[in-house]
C-alpha cells in the first residue's frame, strides 16, 4: 500500500504503464483475453496473406518447438498455453493486438479506465507534457485500447508508444535506456508510472524518476514498492514540465 510521500516532481515526459495502473488487471486478463482466445485461430485462417499474421505464425511455430508446416490448431494450442501462463511473447501479442484493433474498431469492446485516470492525463497534457506508453500489449493493441474508452476516445494525449518489441522487456534497464534515446529526453527528465516494483527498479537504474501505483484489489496493491514513492491514485502525483 501506499506508504511514501510524493513530492511534486519536474519531468518532459510521463510514461505509463496499463494493466494495474490505468485499467484494472481484470480488463486484459478477462475481458480482453477471453475476446481474443476463440478468434485467434479464425483470424490466422482469415489472413493467410497478411504478412504480419503470417510472420508471427511463423515465430509461433519456431518459439513453440513446431513444425514449420504445423497447423493452425497446433499453433493455437500454444498460443493459448503462453496466454494461460501469460507469456510475454512477441507473436501472441501481435496476434491479440490485431483481434483488439478489429474488436475496438466494430464497437465490441471498451477500455474501461479507474475514474481518477482521464483526468490526471488531461491535466498533464494541457500543461504542456509529453506523455507515452510502455506496455507489453502490443503498439497496436495499445492505440486501438485508447480509441474508445469509457472516456472516449484518448489517443490524441499520447506522442509516444512502447512495447516489449520495440523496445524491450519491461523488466530489465535496457528498454528504458532505449525509450529515452527515443524520447530524445534526459533520463532524468522521465518519471515512469506502473504498479510492478520490478519494472520500476529497471527505469530507476536507467536513471528515471519513478511513482508505483498500488491500487487496492490489484495483483501488486499490497506489494513492497521499497526506495519508489507510492500513490494509491493518479490524483496524488504532481508533475510540472520541465
Amino acid at each position: 500500500m501506499p506508504t511514501n510521500t510524493v513530492p511534486a516532481i519536474t519531468a518532459e515526459w510521463v510514461v505509463l504503464d496499463i494493466e494495474g495502473t490505468l485499467t484494472a488487471t481484470s480488463q486484459v486478463h478477462v475481458v480482453l483475453y477471453d475476446y481474443a482466445r476463440p478468434r485467434l485461430g479464425p483470424w490466422i485462417e482469415a489472413h493467410p496473406d497478411d504478412p504480419v499474421t503470417t510472420a508471427a505464425v511463423a515465430e509461433t511455430r519456431e518459439l513453440g518447438g513446431l513444425a514449420s508446416d504445423a497447423d493452425t490448431a497446433a499453433v493455437v494450442a500454444v498460443l493459448h498455453g503462453w496466454m494461460a501462463q501469460d507469456r510475454k511473447a512477441a507473436p501472441l501479442k501481435t496476434l491479440q493486438g490485431l483481434i483488439w484493433q478489429r474488436g475496438f474498431a466494430s464497437g465490441e469492446l471498451t477500455t474501461e479506465l479507474f475514474p481518477d485516470v482521464t483526468p490526471a492525463l488531461r491535466a498533464w497534457h494541457d500543461a504542456g507534457l509529453r506523455l507515452a506508453v510502455f506496455s507489453s500489449g502490443s503498439v497496436p493493441g495499445q492505440v486501438a485500447s485508447f480509441s474508445r474508452t469509457t472516456e472516449g476516445d484518448l489517443t490524441g494525449l499520447f506522442r509516444e508508444h512502447f512495447d516489449t518489441v520495440n523496445a524491450g522487456p519491461k523488466r530489465e534497464e535496457p528498454s528504458y535506456r532505449t525509450i529515452a534515446e527515443r524520447l530524445g529526453a534526459e533520463p532524468d527528465r522521465i518519471v515512469f508510472l506502473s504498479d510492478v516494483p520490478a519494472e520500476l527498479d529497471a527505469a530507476r537504474s536507467a536513471g528515471w524518476r519513478t511513482v508505483g501505483v498500488a491500487r487496492p484489489g490489484e495483483p501488486f496493491g499490497d506489494a513492497d514498492f521499497g526506495p519508489h514513492p507510492t500513490v494509491a491514485s493518479l490524483a496524488e502525483v504532481s508533475v510540472e514540465p520541465a
